[in-house]
């Protein structure tokens, strides 16, 4: 008699247990976020190589979604062949590590980051990488191939440009619903 006493008691805390590890609302089992529309993306790219147009660069300029896929790719006709793997690459090194490229870039020569960093596969440290935020959540990355780096490695052309991308949507991902 003891012995199923025992057994049932075992039983009934063993489904409390289990109870209590289970969510109870749907919204604990699910996670919702944001994405970056292919027009806004588009626009991002429009606006970023405009801007180094009118800087006097020819460039590729890539926008990742929050997963690292390419939404966007633009390299204006004079842009190198190797502008376009680039831009793409600074796009989804920036969303991938959840920093700048030129934030990396400076970690990684202070010796801030390990230099094994810098041989994951399509991870590229230099300046151009931008992240692409809405509502505090990053929805993907910016990257711009092309022009000259600058005066130092914290004075990115394609950097620059790449903000001017971001500038151009900033507005309409504050306001989005």
């Amino acid at each position: 008699m003891l012995q199923i006493k025992f057994n049932a008691c075992t039983g009934l805390f063993l489904l409390a247990t289990i109870s209590m590890s289970t969510p109870a609302r749907a919204e604990e089992a699910l996670h919702t976020f944001l994405s970056l529309s292919v027009e806004q993306a588009s626009n991002a790219a429009w606006a970023a190589l405009h801007d180094c147009r009118k800087r006097g660069y020819s460039v590729a300029v890539a926008v990742v979604d929050r997963g690292g896929n390419v939404q966007t790719l633009l390299r204006d006709r004079y842009a190198g062949p190797h502008t376009f793997e680039t831009a793409i690459r600074k796009a989804w090194t920036a969303n991938s590590f959840r920093q700048t490229t030129n934030d990396l870039a400076g970690m990684l020569q202070e010796g801030r980051i390990p230099h094994q960093v810098q041989h994951n596969p399509g991870a590229l440290l230099v300046g151009g990488g931008l992240l692409i935020e809405a509502k505090g959540q990053i929805i993907g990355g910016i990257g711009v191939s092309g022009a000259p780096p600058g005066k130092s490695e914290r004075d990115s052309i394609d950097g620059a440009c790449a903000q001017a991308g971001l500038t151009a949507i900033q507005a309409a991902l504050e306001f989005a619903e």
